[in-house]
């Protein structure tokens, strides 16, 4: 297939590598970044740079902020020949793929959202690999009417590239789990380096801090557009944790050993019980 990779950055920049090293399709790169556009050709991570052609293009991945995504599909989709399958990459769904699909629809053409969940410390095309989805999770999110044959092709798609868990769902409930599993963890994150102890941490800390910490150097233009798109579901998992949290707080303001011991326990077993649940679910 004739595939146009919109926006070089790590995601983007990693999809283009994966399917030239992976797949034999034809891949074109696309990012206002003229300077990454060649960066990428002299990798052979694409075949072209684009040109300034929309037209004869089988499968259009947008990997776009979700501003920019829904704004280059409203600027281009006339261009784009009918019936060609346009995706994101975007981590929301929900609303913003109502918008994205009535948008491709206008048009002639077919829209199904993805979320690849991979991602690395730090962004951009120079850090991104052929290997990054690797195992990774890749979520498909169709609408009821979504052409079937184009969800098994994008599974496919993923599998290729080296996805692990391919999951379907649909976009409300995408961003309801993502709230929880990634979006609050990026807030989790970001608070927690604001301890002024922050700078003072060399030497003392081990596993559990980087691990903590590492998202925090998200990029905060990308992630605000997220979280304020799915501020619902987002506001609902950071408030059940602040009142988690207080629990914890109010066993140590009252010396309540006994408590902090059945909170750990709790916390405990629930992971326990969730790592067990994981174990042999099939890919």
């Amino acid at each position: 297939m004739k595939i146009l990779v919109v926006g070089l950055g790590l995601i983007g920049g990693s999809i283009c590598k994966a399917l030239k090293k992976y797949t034999r399709h034809n891949v074109t790169g696309c990012d206002l970044n003229h300077d990454i556009e060649f960066a990428a050709l002299r990798d052979v991570a694409v075949d072209d740079v684009f040109s300034g052609e929309l037209s004869g293009y089988d499968l259009v991945i947008i990997a776009l902020f979700p501003e920019a995504a829904e704004r280059w599909l409203a600027e281009n989709a006339p261009k784009l020949d009918g019936n060609t399958l346009v995706t994101d990459v975007c981590g929301i769904k929900g609303e913003f793929s109502a918008r994205m699909e009535k948008l491709a629809e206008s048009h002639g053409l077919r829209y199904i959202g993805i979320h690849p969940m991979a991602g690395k410390e730090f962004g951009g095309y120079y850090n991104s690999s052929a290997d990054l989805f690797l195992k990774a999770n890749f979520i498909i999110a169709p609408f009821p009417d979504s052409q079937p044959e184009d969800v098994i092709f994008l599974k496919k798609l993923a599998k290729d590239i080296g996805a692990g868990n391919i999951v379907t769902t649909s976009p409300e409930n995408h961003d309801k789990m993502i709230a929880y599993t990634s979006q609050l963890a990026h807030i989790v994150s970001s608070a927690y380096v604001k301890s002024p102890e922050l700078g003072l941490e060399c030497g003392f800390s081990g596993g559990s801090f980087q691990d903590m910490t590492r998202i925090a150097t998200m990029n905060e233009k990308m992630w605000t557009d997220l979280f304020m798109q799915n501020r619902k579901h987002l506001q609902y998992e950071l408030d059940l944790l602040i009142e988690n949290l207080k629990k914890y707080s109010d066993a140590l303001r009252r010396g309540d050993a006994e408590e902090m011991l059945a909170l750990i326990a709790e916390g405990r077993e629930l992971k326990e019980d969730n790592l067990r649940h994981r174990v042999g679910q099939p890919n």
